[in-house]
């Protein structure tokens, strides 16, 4: 994993942290994901294929995403409630979507959301492919972007217009 490949989320988080949240999410020093893995209690992940597969997945503790998403959302929400699965769901699909319009030369596609809820559950990424951890922090507390992706070989670039 390069680090030139985790700069096009980085922009997406605080841009859609900016509008969709209403607060500011300032990034951390990415760093190289190892043993012991970060746990979270919700977390959003999008899948990427096409010249290049991987994840991108936002990761909370229960209390801040539901900060995030009561401020999101203008109203309080309860950890039991659909809205902030939707929510955290919504949140990993608008930063993938950004993404990969910063990442076009991979001609990615991006998969439906998958939001996993559970306590201190970790993530995991295919064994050949390494995962970058990137930390935030906004209003309502800390939380991280993990991305993984990893260039296909021998993948053709489209002709240009």
């Amino acid at each position: 994993m390069n680090l030139e490949h985790v700069t096009p989320f980085i922009e997406p988080v605080v841009r859609t942290f900016e509008t969709m949240v209403g607060e500011s999410a300032r990034p951390g020093e990415p760093k190289l994901k190892t043993v012991p893995f970060p746990i979270c209690d919700i977390s959003g992940a999008i899948g990427f294929s096409g010249g290049a597969r991987g994840v991108v997945c936002l990761a909370f503790p229960m209390e801040v995403a539901l900060g995030v998403v009561s401020r999101m959302l203008g109203s309080p929400v309860e950890a039991d409630g659909e809205e902030v699965v939707d929510a955290v769901g919504e949140l990993a699909n608008i930063v993938a979507g950004y993404a990969k319009k910063n990442l076009v030369e991979y001609c990615l596609s991006i998969s439906l959301p998958n939001v996993v809820v559970g306590p201190n559950h970790t993530l995991s990424v295919p064994k050949d492919t390494e995962a970058v951890i990137v930390p935030f922090t906004c209003r309502s507390g800390s939380f991280t972007m993990e991305v993984a992706l990893k260039r296909k070989r021998n993948v053709r670039q489209p002709a240009s217009l």
